[in-house]
């Protein structure tokens, strides 16, 4: 598997190949002149995400929930 010698060599998990290949594919196929839609998220008591919180990284928050 391409993806999986692709996660060896670059030192990373197969999830972000995996992820960068998606974001790369779906980047590619947005129409000429189309412009993002800035987005907002919604949160429940507090000031929004918390600080060191990737929310790109599939990673990063797996080991937010998995801390103490």
């Amino acid at each position: 598997m391409r993806a999986k010698k692709a996660s060896v060599e670059r030192g990373c998990s197969l999830g972000e190949v995996i992820e960068e290949a998606l974001m790369v594919t779906l980047l590619a196929r947005k129409k000429p002149g189309e412009d993002e839609v800035p987005r907002s998220f919604k949160t429940f008591a507090g000031g929004g995400v918390r600080p060191g919180v990737d929310l790109v990284s599939n990673a990063s928050l797996e080991d937010l929930m998995d801390a103490p």
